[in-house]
């Protein structure tokens, strides 16, 4: 995979408006962003602990809602030496109801990265939308046979009891998530490599354990050369800079998850380093900076 290659891809799909994918450098090392598509969501699901005027003023503000707004997904994918490092695999096809997600795999294609270059996956924690990429029949097929795919120990034992008594999920969630997460471990059993709070996946490529949105949820950091880009999974949400305190109902322990996030907001405004999440708006690309006691999200200009 080279950084020439997926910028300037040999063709775009007729239904893509225009290639949802984007391409940077992190030091030495190559990175792409690509999108897997959006899904309709609640809004209540992003701000489960505030009364309705106050979540419906943010989302007012911000030309959303009122009660239902597309959450992008996004997954990441770095190049370093021989090692092609997929991060997240987004949502797949098999879930009715969402059909402008699941895109992950035709994009990698379009970007010139077929599937059988991917030489590690990194799972930041096994909610659907993030393992349900890896569940479709020809992902699974065609991935080498000698992949490797890196999840938390502690994400893993998660999944044998999971636990949803402080989330607000809607009520047909928590059955698909479990029955998902048992599908891939299943699936993929002898390929998935579990590590404890930090993994080395590639020369300036780490996977860190941080808890909170699930006990095992993980980022993962890209450094090189005195840059750094971190993929923050679900520790960010797009209301979580202005209201980092706002619960998720997607989160299994909220306080932790506020504890994590706060964190992460401070340390990026700290080091200017590069976000993206999974659920920033496509290319979630951007820094953090403090605004008094607040964060504000500064998007990056489009390299093109």
């Amino acid at each position: 995979m080279k950084l020439e290659t997926i910028a300037k891809p040999g063709r775009t799909d007729a239904d893509d408006l225009v290639p949802s994918r984007y391409a940077l450098s992190v030091g030495s090392l190559d990175v792409l962003i690509i999108s897997d598509g959006v899904l309709p969501l609640p809004t209540e699901t992003m701000s489960t602990n505030v009364t309705p005027d106050a979540r419906a003023a943010w989302f007012n503000g911000m030309f959303l809602g009122p009660d239902m707004f597309d959450w992008a997904l996004n997954v990441l994918v770095v190049r370093s030496g021989e090692q092609i490092i997929l991060v997240d695999a987004g949502l797949g096809g098999q879930f009715p109801g969402f059909p402008r997600a699941g895109q992950f795999p035709r994009r990698l294609e379009a970007a010139g990265i077929p599937l059988e270059a991917v030489t590690d996956v990194v799972i930041t924690h096994m909610h659907m939308d993030h393992v349900g990429g890896l569940l479709v029949d020809e992902v699974r097929k065609r991935l080498r046979p000698d992949v490797r795919i890196h999840v938390t120990s502690t994400e893993v034992e998660f999944w044998k009891d999971p636990d949803f008594s402080l989330t607000s999920m809607p009520s047909p969630v928590p059955d698909v998530l479990r029955s998902t997460a048992a599908q891939f471990v299943e699936a993929y059993g002898d390929k998935i490599r579990t590590f404890g709070n930090e993994l080395k996946v590639a020369p300036g490529v780490t996977a860190k354990l941080t808890g909170g949105h699930t006990p095992g949820h993980c980022v993962v950091r890209v450094e090189s050369n005195g840059e750094r880009l971190t993929f923050a999974g679900d520790a960010l949400f797009p209301v979580g800079f202005d209201h980092p305190d706002w619960h998720n109902g997607f989160e299994h322990d909220p306080e932790e998850s506020v504890r994590v996030r706060v964190d992460l907001l401070r340390e990026a405004a700290a080091t200017g380093e590069l976000l993206v999440a999974t659920h920033l708006a496509f290319p979630s690309l951007g820094r953090v900076a403090l605004d008094g006691d607040a964060f504000r999200w500064v998007a990056s200009i489009w390299d093109y």
